[in-house]
């Protein structure tokens, strides 16, 4: 199984908002297609978010959006790193790392000092990834950063 990232825009819309439904499904939001879909739009119509898609064969298997930021004390960019799913069946088969890692690639290219994310307290599988990626967590919080 290979795993390709891609930016994806609005030829992908459809593809990314299905899999953003599931997303806020996944953190207790009730299925809202249309919802999912008009913000998805927005976000790619304005330009406020970058969206990578993970593809194994032709199938989308995850995506991450990051939102930009910036450190003002640095005066650098910084993305935020939001929205991370990875479908059940392509769990635990390298994805998620892929998906990361493109997100990493895409910030070190665009200059950025860091990412940042932030997760739920008790996803130990993903604290464990971040980490094993050089994520580091700060401020006494359970937010990440890798510096860039």
């Amino acid at each position: 199984m290979t795993t390709v990232v891609r930016r994806t825009g609005l030829t992908h819309l459809d593809v990314v908002a299905r899999l953003f439904d599931q997303y806020r499904g996944f953190y207790g939001q009730p299925s809202d297609p249309a919802l999912a879909r008009d913000f998805i739009r927005e976000r790619m119509e304005r330009d406020e978010s970058v969206i990578l898609l993970a593809w194994v064969d032709d199938a989308a298997v995850g995506f991450t959006q990051l939102y930009p930021a910036f450190s003002s004390v640095s005066a650098s960019r910084v993305w935020i790193l939001n929205d991370l799913l990875v479908l059940p069946e392509a769990r635990r088969k390298g994805v998620a790392r892929a998906l990361l890692s493109a997100a990493a690639d895409f910030a070190r290219a665009d200059g950025a000092l860091r990412l940042e994310l932030e997760t739920d307290p008790d996803n130990a599988t993903a604290h464990a990834l971040y980490r094993a990626m050089g994520w580091v967590p700060y401020d006494g919080t359970l937010r990440f950063r890798l510096p860039l």
